[in-house]
This record gives structure tokens, sequence and C-alpha cells, in this order.
């Protein structure tokens, strides 16, 4: 019997998405409204993400444009802002909020290539969890004899290939990323 790890590979799929989601959220010194999508602002009455009560526009390379469909929430919004500790320097004028983006220093960029590294290696271990809940489930299966031991060190194999190229996938994203971090 042939290992099927369809949903291996889907769970995986899951764990590169979850690293590139982390990584375009923090701040690269490049404006890009993802980094204000862990923000919320407190919109009658509940909490709602920045992009759901106002429009977020790239207005030029160092600066987001932040305009509230409410007026009276601009207040609110440059308060969740200056909240979050993202970096991010805000102005506001009569027609929205400015968010600008600072010019980062080495030692910036050193601490940020530092977070890289630490929401790699929990990507990476996400990826191990899974290598071993395959794993368990293969040897089970062996045990209920559904499957031979050759066919076992197979899936083994094939399994360590799934994961070989899962973490090749998460590195190149992060080498990717340190790029663009260190300019």
């Amino acid at each position: 019997m042939q290992y099927n790890f369809s949903s291996l590979k889907t769970e995986l799929k899951k764990v590169e998405e979850f690293l590139s989601k982390e990584y375009s959220q923090l701040n690269v010194g490049r404006a890009s409204p993802m980094v204000l999508d862990g923000v919320s602002v407190e919109s009658y009455g509940s909490f709602m993400p920045i992009k759901n009560v106002a429009s977020v526009s790239i207005e030029d390379p160092k600066t987001l444009r932040i305009a509230p469909w409410d007026k009276g929430q601009l207040k609110d919004i440059e308060k969740a802002i200056m909240a979050s500790n993202l970096g991010l320097s805000v102005a506001t004028d009569e027609s929205g909020i400015r968010v600008i983006f600072p010019q980062l220093t080495t030692e910036t960029r050193q601490s940020l290539v530092k977070i890289l590294k630490e929401k790699l290696e929990e990507a990476r271990i996400s990826v191990r969890r899974e290598r071993e809940r395959v794993w368990e489930d293969v040897q089970e299966k062996e045990k209920e004899a559904k499957m031979t031991e050759d066919e076992k060190f197979r899936a083994k194999d094939d399994l360590q290939k799934v994961v070989d190229e899962t973490n090749g996938n998460l590195e190149a994203i992060f080498e990717k990323k340190e790029k663009e971090v260190m300019g």
C-alpha cells in the first residue's frame, strides 16, 4: 500500500503560507498595507481591522494614506497604530492619516533579521510536528498489518523528501525577505 501524503502536503503548504503572511506584516522600511493587518480599531463597540473601517493606499514608497469612511474615527485609528508598536510615524490631516515608514538603521535591520529567523524556526517546528504525526500514522499502519516493512521504509524516505522540499521552500522565503530587509 502506497502511503497518501496529500494531507501532509496541504498542512505543509499552510506552514509556508503562514511564514509568508508573518513576513509580509513586518515593517521593512517600505510602505506596505499588510503591515497594518494585525492592527485593530475600536469601531462602534467592536474591534475591527483598519482595512474594514478605512481605505488604505500607498502614497509613496515610504508612506501609506489611510482615509476612514467615518471621519469621527480618525483619532481611534491613530491611537491604534501608535499602540501597535510597529515603529511607524503617524501624521493626521483633514482628509485622513499618513503613516510614515522610517528609514531602517543597521541595528534595526539586524533585529529584524533576528525576528525573521525566529519566525522561520516557528515554521520549522510546525513542519517537524507534522512529520512526527505522519510517521506515527505510518508506524501504526504497519502494526495493523496494513503496510509491509518495506512500504514503511519507502514511506519514510518519501516523507523525508516532502519535508526536505518544504524546508527548502521555507529557507527560500526567509532568504528573499532577508535580502529585502538588508537592502
